[in-house]
């Protein structure tokens, strides 16, 4: 991965409390799995940031370089990667997601 792909995601990353790489928008989700995200992200009320990967495909492929995970969306909380859809799915419905934002934002 280039330089300049690895700043571009780092500073996403370091400028959105909860970042989501995403296949789409929050307002368009693109795939079903983006789709999990942002409806669990929106029912916990929680604020986020989307970054389209189909729109840059240096990011699209970096991100995954980046955090080692193979598939999107891929979701970061205070600059920590947390997971994707399934990941999600299932912190979601153990409720340690709720509680794991909550301590995040209020740090």
């Amino acid at each position: 991965m280039e330089n300049s792909t690895r700043d571009k995601i780092q500073k996403l990353i370091d400028s959105n409390s909860v970042m989501v790489f995403m296949k789409g928008t929050k307002l368009m989700p693109q795939c079903g799995f983006s789709n999990n995200v942002v409806q669990i992200l929106n029912s916990l009320g929680v604020e986020f940031n989307t970054f389209d990967v189909l729109s840059d495909y240096e990011i699209r492929e970096g991100i995954k370089q980046y955090s080692d995970w193979p598939t999107i969306p891929q979701v970061f909380l205070k600059g920590e990667f947390l997971g994707g859809s399934d990941i999600m799915i299932e912190m979601y419905n153990s409720g340690k997601l709720k509680e794991k934002i909550e301590i995040e934002l209020a740090s």
